[in-house]
């Protein structure tokens, strides 16, 4: 009952905010009667962000937050009308749209502007103001026309960026990289408690943002700590994000409402993270509930297919981790993505005239044996614990001809480029898809748990084409008509923000031929 109320406020919440965003519904007396903020604190702490974006639009994001680690921000209980603009140019003599958006304390006094009407393949300015205090200036852009060649995309993927784990070298970089769009495919925050000192960051962390979260207000407080990185918030302020979440954003190996590390039903816990979530990410307003699949594109290029891996699963049949195979998890009830996103996506994967499928996945989708002919032992919180719903996704992608399936994919701290069979309970089925998974960020630190754990495992395991187990980075994408270049770029240390970045590897797909070859 309690996660049911906390959706409907969300998107009560939300749709106030849609109704509220044009200037022209705010009076211009409200604007001007504004409150100071208390000690005229500066509200624009944790920076701005924009997202999701189309041909003719974009989603803006701050929130006020002038005391980020008190439980209401450090502003009263009410709404505040905030300003925004779009631009042409950095220096604001040419604004094409603006706009009142309220920032309402039901969502945290975060600001979410849907902005609409904008040319397509466009650079563009943006920033906010509250009474007379700005923002910093963001940059974003638009995608191509929906029915252009669509040119090239250079994408950046991340994922698993633990705060307390390092600092995020990856992100200025990214900052400074010439990229038209960031997917982050999940562990954006991490639920666990984090000490005084920062762990290993060893930075003083207020006390109010050390302990695992579970209310709204100490989940508000968590990703506060996150966007308080100056590099994170740079990297934000320069290229528009699509995210979804995966499993630390509420607890480690969730499925549904079920958890191995949680006693009982998670449904309170995982409404009040979820409406974190929203309030601190450039989304647009869930359509339903907490809906976040979604579907970009960038001219007749790609198609890029964000799903959601873990609000719909059904629980592992077999384990919730590492453990040996069974018989349930062919059940046809057995699904990762469940009954509606799984339609929802065949339909757009059959009716796609895009050249590149991509596919954003927070969870690796190819096999990973762990024990060869002595076993079947595999990774349950992965596609391997749901191998019937992996099969009706490969054959969605053979049944309709899908031009280029590619798999994008989060979560392991790790990298792999992976073969992706038509079914992989069948040796010698043929390669119907790519997939790249990417390190991450900052989870793990500098250790290296992973070569040694994942590496034995590599040689029962074919079409695993690459793997390193033990560097953080992101992986940077070039996708034009003919050729998907990736290149592994790694930094040396997350112990320091200025790491210097390497490629470490890189790999590329040609257009008609599935898999991966080494560049």
């Amino acid at each position: 009952m309690q996660m049911n109320l906390d959706r409907r406020r969300l998107l009560a919440g939300a749709g106030m905010v849609a109704g509220a965003a044009a200037l022209g519904q705010v009076p211009a007396d409200t604007v001007a009667a504004a409150p100071a903020l208390p000690g005229r604190k500066y509200p624009f702490t944790l920076g701005v962000a924009s997202g999701d974006p189309t041909p003719s639009g974009v989603v803006l994001w701050t929130r006020l937050a002038p005391e980020p680690f008190e439980p209401d921000g450090g502003l009263p209980a009410t709404a505040l009308p905030v300003r925004w603009q779009v631009a042409r140019d950095e220096r604001f003599t040419r604004v094409v749209r603006e706009g009142v958006a309220w920032a309402l304390p039901q969502l945290g006094h975060s600001v979410h502007v849907e902005v609409e009407g904008l040319a397509p393949d466009g650079e563009w300015f943006y920033r906010f103001a509250y009474r007379d205090q700005r923002s910093p200036i963001g940059r974003t852009r638009t995608a191509p026309a929906r029915r252009s060649a669509g040119g090239a995309l250079d994408l950046a993927v991340v994922s698993c960026q633990a705060w307390d784990n390092g600092y995020y070298p990856s992100y200025a970089h990214i900052a400074r990289d010439d990229v038209d769009l960031v997917l982050h495919l999940g562990d954006y925050v991490y639920e666990t408690g984090i000490s005084a000192t920062g762990g290993y960051r060893k930075v003083a962390v207020p006390e109010t943002a050390r302990p695992a979260p579970q209310t709204l207000d100490q989940w508000r407080i968590r990703y506060a700590l996150y966007k308080s990185d100056p590099d994170l918030q740079a990297a934000h302020a320069r290229v528009p994000f699509a995210v979804t979440w995966d499993d630390h954003e509420v607890v480690n190996d969730y499925a549904g409402t079920s958890s191995q590390y949680h006693e009982g039903d998670i449904a309170a816990l995982r409404a009040a993270a979820y409406q974190a979530w929203y309030e601190h990410q450039p989304v647009r307003r869930p359509a339903r509930a907490a809906r976040i699949y979604r579907r970009l594109h960038w001219g007749r290029l790609v198609q890029l297919d964000i799903v959601d891996g873990r609000q719909y699963r059904t629980v592992p049949a077999c384990s919730w981790g590492e453990g040996d195979a069974c018989a349930g998890q062919y059940a046809p009830e057995a699904t990762m993505l469940g009954a509606d996103q799984e339609q929802w996506l065949y339909r757009g994967l059959a009716a796609s005239d895009a050249r590149w499928n991509l596919l954003g996945s927070n969870v690796m989708v190819a096999r990973l044996d762990h024990d060869g002919d002595a076993g079947e032992r595999l990774w349950h919180d992965a596609w391997d614990g749901y191998p019937a719903a992996r099969n009706r996704l490969t054959r969605a992608w053979t049944r309709n001809r899908v031009s280029n399936p590619v798999v994008l994919t989060g979560d392991w701290h790790s990298t792999f480029v992976n073969d992706i069979h038509a079914d992989f309970d069948r040796p010698g089925s043929p390669v119907v898809a790519t997939e790249f998974v990417g390190t991450s960020i900052s989870s793990n630190g500098d250790g290296t748990p992973y070569g040694p754990y994942y590496g034995p495992m590599i040689k029962y395991n074919p079409h695993i084409r690459f793997f390193d187990g033990d560097r953080r980075g992101h992986q940077r994408f070039r996708i034009d008509r003919d050729t998907l270049r990736m290149e592994a770029r790694m930094v040396t240390t997350v112990s320091r923000r200025d790491a210097p970045q390497y490629t470490h590897a890189a790999f590329t797909v040609e257009s008609g031929r599935p898999g991966a070859q080494s560049a």
